[in-house]
C-alpha cells in the first residue's frame, strides 16, 4: 500500500508541475509590464486586459527582450503591439495575417493598421497562406491565440503538417504557445466551427505529433463555469469562455 501511494503522489506531483495556477505566476518581467502598460495601446484593447490576463500569459510564455516572435493570425493585433514592446527594438514580430480563403474572412485589416503605425515599426505583416507557413528568420517563439480551432475549419488543411511548420521555423528550444477556447472533453473537433472551440486534447496530440514536446500547461484561464456548450460570441460567456494554455517546446537536440 505504501508503495503505491507512493507512486499516486509521484503522478500527482508531475501533474501539478505541469500546471501553473494563477496564483503561481507572481512576478511578471518588467519589459512586459511596461509593454501592457504602454499608453499606445488602443483604450479597447487596455479594457480588455482583465479579463485577457496579457502580462501573465506572455510571461508564462517566457517572451524577453531581443526575442523573434510569429504571431499567427493577430486579429486587430491585442497581443502584437504587447510583443513589439517586449521584444523592443533588437527583436521583431512577424504577424501572420493571410489572404481571404474560401470563408471570404479577412484576416488582414486588423494587421493592416497596426503595419502603417510607426509605433510598432519592429513589425511586419506577413501575407502568405498558411499552408505556405515560413518565416525569414529562425524564431524564439510561435504564439497563437483563441484561433487554432479555425485551422481545423479550413477544407481539406492538414493541420500536423501545419504545426510541422512551425516547428521548423523555431530554433532548438522555441516555444510554440497555444491558447484556445476549451470545448468539452472528448469533443474532437466537433464544435471548431459551430462553436469556434476545441477539445484541449486534440490540440496536444496533434502538436506533439509534430515533434513538439510538452513543457507547461497553465490555468491562467481556467473558468470551470463555463458549460463549453455556448459559442465563444454569445454575450452570455463572450470574454469569459474556459480557456486552455499549452506551452510546447522544439526539442533543444533538434535541427
Amino acid at each position: 500500500m505504501n508503495a503505491f501511494r507512493s507512486i499516486v503522489t509521484a503522478v500527482a506531483a508531475s501533474w501539478v508541475a505541469s500546471v501553473v495556477p494563477v496564483a503561481s505566476v507572481a512576478a511578471v518581467p518588467a519589459p512586459i509590464a511596461a509593454a501592457v502598460a504602454d499608453a499606445h495601446r488602443p483604450a479597447a484593447d487596455r479594457a480588455r486586459d482583465a479579463l485577457r490576463k496579457p502580462a501573465a500569459c506572455i510571461a508564462f510564455a517566457g517572451l524577453k527582450p531581443g526575442d523573434q516572435v510569429g504571431e499567427l493570425l493577430p486579429g486587430e493585433g491585442y497581443f502584437t503591439r504587447i510583443f513589439s514592446g517586449v521584444v523592443g527594438p533588437r527583436g521583431h514580430v512577424y504577424a501572420v495575417a493571410p489572404p481571404p480563403g474560401p470563408s471570404g474572412r479577412d484576416y488582414q485589416a486588423g494587421a493592416r493598421k497596426l503595419a502603417d503605425d510607426p509605433h510598432y515599426r519592429n513589425v511586419t505583416i506577413l501575407d502568405e497562406r498558411l499552408a505556405d507557413l515560413k518565416f525569414p528568420q529562425p524564431l524564439d517563439l510561435v504564439w497563437t491565440s483563441q484561433n487554432y480551432h479555425d485551422l481545423h475549419n479550413i477544407p481539406h488543411f492538414d493541420v500536423v503538417a501545419f504545426d510541422r511548420r512551425v516547428f521548423a521555423a523555431l530554433k532548438p528550444g522555441g516555444i510554440f504557445l497555444v491558447l484556445d477556447h476549451a470545448a468539452a472533453a472528448g469533443s474532437g473537433t466537433r464544435d471548431t466551427d459551430t462553436l469556434h472551440r476545441i477539445d484541449p486534447a486534440v490540440v496536444k496530440r496533434e502538436v506533439l505529433a509534430a515533434g513538439f514536446e510538452l513543457v507547461g500547461q497553465s490555468n491562467l484561464l481556467h473558468r470551470p463555469q463555463d458549460p463549453h456548450t455556448a459559442a465563444v460570441f454569445a454575450p452570455s460567456i463572450r470574454g469569459r469562455t474556459d480557456q486552455f494554455i499549452f506551452k510546447f517546446r522544439k526539442p533543444t537536440t533538434a535541427h
